[in-house]
């Protein structure tokens, strides 16, 4: 019974190795395929919802005040109701002529804040043919835009987004980020994401740029506006109007590190009871899944006998191998392959407390805002 269990894994993770759109080997990235310049270069808006940012924000407003993008380009800069002098700071960065700051009117109900601000730099950006979205804590290497634009431009994309390159280098931060993206891209692989016969769709919030007419005949951010995943959202939406692509990138990087664990907790329990559709079915689901896919192999390693330590073994070596790549990216040890399944334990855990969250009335906790389901 116990070798029949054990075979359990070793099926999940040769699906995973296989047929999960390849996710894995994070093939899809802004440094391959690169299109050439277009013809004329069009004209785009960066839009960056702000709140309370004052310790960032001097950096990634001058990576964007100083691209190279040789069309028409300006940028927006939403002060969301900051008491840290967020706008202030902004607007003493070299460069700030071409900014805009727009001072942030009180959120309605049913919006999150992050796409209340959103709207608000939409309505300030006039008739753009682009829209850059992009956070207030990330930072652009200054052929960025050009880039993206190029890209857009040759696959006729609606959406072209960046999975920025987030903060890590502290024990923490090597411990349990690079899993962050490994995750999001099992959860949606770029493969299929970009390959617009699929269904799936995803964007990575730190940086897209979307076609502002594509968006338009969506719905604006209006038909997205109560929703805690924005980007995914937001990908599933301009997908029914087009091309999308997601991509890994250096280009793209976040300047905030997490001071420790909590905060990493905090940024993956915002959303992650969201991302199960709030059902408590899923919940259970989830994290019996996560048991039998990164709890089982080690135990069958270590505690099995026969052909059941040898199925362990095997599904241990799987997922190790399966993080390599990502390990790689952020140019971590290989090492850190054999500690998935702790890892895979503490996102279980930090998922269960995104629903002890959520039935607190705590649901969506970012920035002092609790935004899950409309909550204020």
């Amino acid at each position: 019974m116990m070798a029949l269990a054990a075979l359990l894994p070793v099926a999940v993770w040769l699906y995973l190795l296989a047929a999960r759109g390849m996710f894995w080997l994070m093939q899809e990235r802004d440094d391959r395929d690169q299109p050439p310049a277009p013809a004329s270069w069009p004209s785009v808006v960066a839009i960056v919802p702000a709140r309370n940012e004052a310790d960032v924000i001097a950096k990634t407003m001058a990576s964007l005040l100083a691209q190279d993008y040789r069309g028409q380009f300006r940028v927006v800069l939403v002060d969301d109701q900051s008491d840290d002098g967020t706008a202030k700071v902004a607007l003493e960065t070299s460069g700030a002529g071409r900014m805009t700051v727009v001072s942030g009117a009180p959120r309605p109900v049913g919006w999150t804040g992050k796409l209340w601000a959103v709207r608000q730099g939409i309505s300030a950006a006039g008739s753009p043919d682009y829209l850059w979205l992009t956070d207030a804590d990330i930072a652009h290497a200054s052929d960025n835009l050009s880039r993206l634009v190029a890209r857009a431009e040759a696959n006729r994309l609606v959406l072209a987004s960046l999975m920025a390159k987030l903060h890590c280098t502290s024990w923490s931060e090597r411990y349990l980020i690079p899993a962050f993206v490994f995750f999001f891209a099992m959860l949606y692989p770029f493969r299929w994401v970009n390959d617009l016969k699929a269904k799936t769709a995803a964007a990575a919030g730190g940086c897209m740029l979307v076609q502002r007419e594509a968006l338009e005949r969506a719905g604006n951010i209006d038909a997205i506006r109560s929703e805690i995943i924005d980007d995914c959202a937001l990908a599933r939406l301009l997908k029914q109007m087009g091309p999308i692509w997601l991509g890994l990138s250096e280009r793209a990087t976040s300047v905030r590190p997490y001071h420790g664990m909590a905060e990493i907790r905090a940024m993956i329990a915002r959303s992650a009871f969201a991302q199960l559709g709030y059902s408590s079915l899923a919940l259970i689901g989830t994290v019996a899944g996560m048991i039998v896919v990164y709890a089982a192999p080690p135990l069958f390693a270590l505690l099995g006998q026969d052909s059941a330590q040898a199925s362990g073994i095997l599904a241990w070596a799987a997922m190790a191998l399966a993080f390599q790549p990502i390990l790689n990216f952020y140019r971590l040890s290989p090492l850190w392959g054999l500690a998935l399944p702790l890892i895979g334990a503490v996102y279980a855990a930090f998922t269960l407390d995104s629903a002890l969250q959520h039935w607190r009335g705590r649901g969506g906790m970012w920035k002092g805002r609790a935004q899950a389901l409309g909550r204020t």
